[in-house]
């Protein structure tokens, strides 16, 4: 059956962690990719201090845990069904998800602004865009890319899908579930009422879809939001 994943149910995952002191956490180092690689000290409480747990209770720590997720560096590599609990074995939608989605492979990425790997607001939960009321104007994004098969006409057929997900700017305006920056132009379709995509990128030569599906008129790289 042809892949139809809901870019809604992706990411709501990385919104949830617990916490409660102590050592590296804003990124202050970047490889030639832009990919974080070094933080700064900090005496926020931190992965490292043993204290941080996600949502359903389970002890975060660093490096990948067994579902996939790497949350000191801000991203999950792994299978579509172990990206949150409930497609997860035991998980209310998890047969759902193995017959539909079973061999969909994952990576999602973020930075520190969408989800960080300390609790600096000493609220017992890792920050979500610290210094900011809401995600707007925080900077944050994120990225999903994701990949699978399925059989048509006795054909393999293989697809990839990548998307990339923006905090829209703090002066930017709404019109027909779309957003637009202070200049009137097009940022991206809204998403979650605080977010706009900037850039789609799907293929599966099968349904005769190649290349980039959408591109912000604004721009569609991270920088300037």
């Amino acid at each position: 059956m042809k892949r139809t994943v809901s870019i809604t149910l992706i990411v709501v995952l990385l919104l949830a962690a617990t916490a409660t002191a102590v050592w590296a956490a804003k990124p202050i180092e970047f490889d030639a990719n832009g990919n974080e690689k070094g933080w700064e000290k900090t005496t926020c409480t931190t992965i490292q201090s043993g204290e941080l747990y996600t949502s359903d209770g389970e002890q975060i720590t660093t490096g990948y845990n067994v579902w996939g997720y790497n949350y000191q560096a801000h991203i999950f590599n792994g299978m579509y069904c172990d990206y949150h609990p409930s497609v997860r074995p035991g998980g209310p939608d998890h047969e759902w998800c193995q017959t539909y989605y079973g061999n969909v492979e994952l990576v999602m990425k973020w930075n520190d602004a969408w989800l960080a790997n300390t609790d600096c607001e000493e609220n017992g939960l890792l920050d979500r865009h610290h210094g900011s009321s809401s995600y707007i104007g925080s900077g944050a994004w994120e990225t999903n890319h994701m990949w699978g098969s399925y059989e048509m006409n006795g054909q393999v057929c293989e697809w990839d899908y990548f998307v990339k997900i923006i905090a829209v700017p703090a002066d930017a305006n709404k019109l027909d579930a779309v957003w637009y920056n202070v200049d009137g132009v097009e940022i991206g379709p809204d998403i979650w009422g605080q977010f706009a995509i900037i850039q789609q990128v799907e293929n599966d030569p099968c349904a005769g879809i190649g290349g980039i599906q959408y591109r912000s008129p604004d721009h569609p790289g991270f920088g300037g939001w």
